[in-house]
């Protein structure tokens, strides 16, 4: 065995390994949803997260790898790839192709989780699936080609974006947004006068839990955007990532004991989520300090944003548009703010952060780069939830929504306090 060889099985390993890590952030989401929303709607939110990791998965692999990875048609959209055949020699890694579309469906399917938790406990499952194969079919892979693929234009442009603070965290937020304000909020989340009223989350440990699953898998997330064993740039990533995610949550614990006069337990869960997205951009580029700013910045600012939105009378039950559509968009910036020379040298990137001498340039793109991707994801959303609602609900009927997803929609309840067996026959004639 030569040492090419060795070096692409090790990276083959790191990259499926990082890839399952990512895979497992599902379990994550699903726990963290299912602990935010009412018992009544938990299994709605397993359900979704099977939509999700089953349907992203199948239309990453027959439409969306190949426009957002096959070779590039005027910087806009890929032409190959579909089902992983045609022209793929333009993808030039140290792995298999079979291998990175393994990657970056991960990738895909935490996408489509976001806007699962802004549309929870009220969209119609239908209409879900058929969101779902919209967003990973057209909405995520041609926005992540402008940025990521090979000639995309964004990225020709110089945009920065390591693991996806944009590609996957701005765009899943503002389409969340999107399809929250489009939905509407839930029956009696907000009075006739505006207030709004407290919806008390069903399991705090399980959605508490549900975090640190995204905690973990985000060390695959970001680490394994190197895309290799050997990089040397792994630790430095897995640092920064953990010290802005602590940065976040320390912040919330400071900020709500302030602003409440007591730490807010899922404030506290959603501030080291929103450090974590933060960091996500800059990981590999900016300084442990530049990190544990992001962290602190995204934390108050993830506070802030959710009682804005609340105050507009839009309803948001996870916060899935303050984590990550929010913090998404600081982490983009912060990368034309703190990227260090010696970092983006790296990958041949002329442009580095304003703190660090480089002007304007990059903050431009990066700035340019974030409203192009947050437009695309918001107006898209919006254009394909009209079209859907045009042959089926989008949203559930009053009385399923009141009885609960769990047994309005998909016919049985997440707890059941009867341990009897039940009367198959009796219970297909009471149908």
């Amino acid at each position: 065995m030569d040492v090419a060889t060795l070096s692409a099985g090790l990276d083959t390993i790191w990259v499926v390994l990082t890839a399952a890590m990512i895979l497992l952030m599902e379990g994550g989401f699903a726990l963290l949803e299912a602990g935010f929303v009412r018992q009544k709607n938990a299994v709605s939110i397993i359900m979704k997260v099977f939509v999700d990791i089953t349907f992203g998965a199948l239309i990453f692999y027959f439409i969306g790898f190949g426009l957002m990875y096959g070779k590039d048609t005027g910087g806009l959209i890929g032409t190959t790839g579909f089902l992983l055949n045609g022209d793929l020699s333009h993808i030039a890694n140290n792995i298999s192709h079979e291998t990175y579309w393994l990657f970056q469906c991960a990738f895909v399917i935490a996408v489509i989780s976001i806007v699962s938790g802004a549309v929870a406990e009220r969209i119609h499952f239908r209409a879900y699936i058929l969101y779902t194969i919209a967003m990973t079919g057209l909405i995520y892979p041609v926005a992540g080609h402008w940025v990521w693929a090979a000639g995309g234009w964004l990225g020709k442009l110089g945009m920065i974006d390591f693991a996806g603070s944009a590609v996957i965290h701005a765009l899943g937020g503002f389409a969340a947004l999107a399809a929250a304000i489009f939905i509407g909020p839930r029956i009696g989340k907000f009075s006739a006068d505006g207030k709004s009223n407290i919806v008390p989350p069903s399991n705090l440990p399980l959605a508490s839990v549900g975090a640190f699953i995204l905690w973990f898998g985000w060390f695959g997330f970001n680490s394994g955007s190197t895309l290799s064993a050997t990089n040397g740039s792994i630790g430095h990533i897995a640092i920064t990532t953990m010290l802005s995610a602590a940065a976040g949550g320390a912040t919330c614990i400071l900020f709500t004991m302030f602003r409440y006069k007591k730490a807010d337990p899922p404030m506290v869960i959603n501030g080291s989520l929103a450090g974590l997205v933060g960091i996500t951009a800059g990981c590999a580029f900016v300084s442990d300090g530049a990190a544990i700013l992001i962290g602190v910045v995204c934390g108050i600012a993830m506070v802030l944003i959710t009682e804005l939105l609340d105050s507009k009378r839009i309803d948001d039950p996870v916060g899935a548009f303050a984590v990550h559509g929010v913090s998404g968009s600081l982490g983009t910036l912060a990368v034309g703010l703190f990227a260090m020379p010696e970092m983006t040298k790296g990958i041949g990137q002329e442009y580095y952060g304003l703190f660090y001498g480089g002007g304007w340039n990059l903050l431009g793109v990066q700035a340019l780069g974030l409203a192009i991707v947050s437009v695309w994801g918001f107006a898209l959303t919006w254009i394909v939830l009209l079209a859907i609602k045009r042959f089926i609900p989008v949203r559930v009927s009053r009385d399923e929504e009141l009885i609960g997803l769990d047994v309005g929609i998909h016919g049985v309840p997440a707890y059941n306090q009867d341990h009897d067996f039940l009367d198959l026959e009796q219970l297909k004639s009471s149908r």
